[in-house]
Order: structure tokens, then sequence, then C-alpha cells
């Protein structure tokens, strides 16, 4: 009940947030896709577990981690490139 209760609450401050159900829905299912910003797969997946970060003449690059599965190693990689996403590797 009490979980219930917590998907209810983060329905209705997602719907406050971003007003776009479909992009809610994918939030809620804990989705990620390309073009999706930083804030939007925190929201979606919760804070990494470690981020990688270049800065490079054109382009800011960070790989956040998610899944430790030893030694810096992750199940779940994902790239983002100025804020979006771009790519991940899935060994999950």
């Amino acid at each position: 009940m009490a979980s219930l209760r917590e998907a209810e609450q983060r329905r209705l401050a997602l719907t406050a947030k971003y007003a776009d159900p479909l992009l809610i829905e994918k939030i809620m299912s804990r989705h990620f896709w390309q073009g999706q910003t930083e804030e939007q797969l925190r929201d979606s997946l919760g804070h990494p577990y470690d981020i990688d970060e270049r800065v490079l003449k054109t382009k800011s690059k960070q790989i956040w981690k998610y899944h430790p599965m030893g030694r810096n190693r992750f199940g779940l990689r994902i790239t983002l490139e100025n804020g979006l996403v771009v790519g991940w590797d899935d060994k999950t």
C-alpha cells in the first residue's frame, strides 16, 4: 500500500514537472532513450553510481554508470553529450 502511494506521489510530481503523459509513462517505467535530458534520465533511473566526465573543445561528454558488478564494472553505462543521451551499453 505504501509503495502504491509513493508511485502516485511520484506520478503527481512528474506531472507537475513535465505535463506530458507519454513522457511521464516512460519515466515511471524506468525507460531511457536517445535525446533524453540529464534531468529526465535522473528522474527515470535515479542517481548514477558513478559519472565519468570529459570536457572537449566542442562538447562535454559524460558516462553515467549504473548497476555495479565488480571493480569498475557496471551493468549499464549511458553516454551523454552536451546533456543529452546519445547511447548506452547494457550488460544486464
